[in-house]
């Protein structure tokens, strides 16, 4: 049948002027009290304009915003006849007389996700105050986690998001705690792409450092390291030689390698939970593919990329083979990535900890500092400061109860990543 000739019922929106009841219950929670209230309310014709429902620690608020009834002394039985219904299940009522629906909410809408260990009274208030304080109304609150950490989002309007990121980024560096602001829409419930980096992002080791205990040059390849981040050398200048202290070492020190790395708590749960909302996942790495290409069979990841170390008659030569994976290396990785997995830009994920995911952080339309250094926190778009990389999935407004109920359903065990 054509689009047109179909007939669509026209929704019970009351105008401003209408008036309106808020019915709002409140007392110990059970099952049977939201049919028992509508069933109350049906007695008199009235039409179900909205309905919000909050349960904390075994206490409900529910509130009903309808229509008023015909007739002024219905409305009267109405309001009385709900105070004894409420009164006979011990529950306690306030009805609030008004007209129209909820005003409608301000241009600029945020989701801010709130990561705390732990969320303090006092950086709780702090972070309101600076909501309001660029003009944001709080229109809702809700927890998502309690742990390992507990995160708890605010839907926000009435403020610019990069307003509001400005604000609360300052807020939450005195605080102590982790926010992020997400601009409001579909785009946060549609397919996306997360790329991570690899050293004390997914893994919490630094590659380059464990094939350095093997091959007894620890110090050498600290010094160099050193001397990058005091900027005497470059990325590509640093690797070079430090790769070089390699030359010599056996293959079979990649299997040594790979069997010591320690994944970031969290990683599993985090890629594992992705997957399931059908996300496409990659990892960029300055370190080695003799790491990364384990770890994309390990972990089941889409994509993956890094330096490869060059290996002559079963030794490595102290050289590397290939494009060098560098800053800038990094976010065309990420823009290649995001072209396969038919991603726009503006729907990829980044995830990394120092300078070198810099270009990666700011190309993406998320970019999430992990445990990073200060010039990185500052310039990514949210900075996560706790030791578990599934908190990333708070940020996508993924709760702990939707996690483990999924893990539940695939027999996950709930310890298989007991926390650091």
């Amino acid at each position: 049948m054509d689009d047109a000739s179909q007939t669509t019922p026209v929704a019970a929106v009351p105008a401003a002027d209408v008036p309106t009841l808020l019915v709002k219950i409140f007392g110990k929670d059970r099952p049977g009290i939201t049919a028992g209230l509508f069933d109350t309310l049906a007695a008199y014709g009235v039409d179900v304009v909205d309905i919000e429902q909050v349960v904390t620690r075994g206490r409900m608020v529910l509130c009903a915003l309808v229509t008023v009834p015909a007739g002024r002394s219905t409305e009267g039985e109405l309001r009385a006849t709900v105070h004894s219904w409420a009164e006979s299940i011990q529950m306690e009522a306030e009805i609030l007389s008004g007209t129209g629906d909820n005003r409608p909410r301000g241009e600029g809408r945020s989701h801010v996700t709130v990561l705390g260990r732990p969320l303090t009274a006092e950086s709780t208030a702090a972070i309101a105050a600076r909501i309001a304080g660029v003009g944001g109304n709080i229109d809702r609150i809700f927890r998502l986690a309690k742990y390992p950490v507990t995160a708890v989002e605010f839907a926000v309007s009435g403020a610019d998001p990069g307003d509001l990121r400005s604000a609360l980024s300052l807020e939450a560096a005195a605080r102590g705690v982790d926010v992020a602001v997400v601009s409001a829409g579909l785009q946060r419930r549609a397919q996306r792409l997360v790329v991570m980096d690899v050293d004390s992002t997914v893994i919490q080791d630094e590659v380059i450092e464990l094939f350095a205990a093997h091959a007894g040059c620890e110090a050498e390849v600290a010094e160099v390291t050193a001397a990058a981040m005091r900027g005497e050398l470059d990325f590509e200048q640093s690797l070079h030689a430090r790769v070089a202290l390699l030359a010599g070492l056996d293959v079979s020190v990649v299997d040594k390698v790979r069997s010591e790395v320690r994944l970031t708590p969290g990683a599993r749960t985090l890629i594992r939970t992705l997957k399931r909302l059908g996300y496409q996942v990659g990892v960029v790495s300055g370190g080695f593919t003799q790491v990364t290409d384990d770890l994309k069979e390990r972990l089941g990841l889409d994509f993956a990329a890094a330096n490869t170390l060059e290996v002559v008659d079963g030794r490595l030569t102290g050289r590397v083979t290939g494009p060098i994976v560098d800053r800038a290396g990094k976010a065309r990785l990420l823009r290649a990535f995001a072209e396969q997995a038919g991603v726009p830009l503006s729907q990829t994920v980044a995830v990394g900890d120092g300078a070198n995911d810099l270009d990666m952080l700011n190309a993406a339309g998320l970019g999430v500092a992990f445990n990073a250094k200060p010039l990185v926190r500052e310039a990514a778009d949210t900075a996560v400061n706790v030791p578990f990389l599934d908190t990333v999935l708070y940020l996508l407004g993924i709760t702990r109860e939707e996690i483990e109920a999924a893990d539940a359903l695939d027999g996950v065990p709930t310890d298989d990543e007991p926390p650091a």
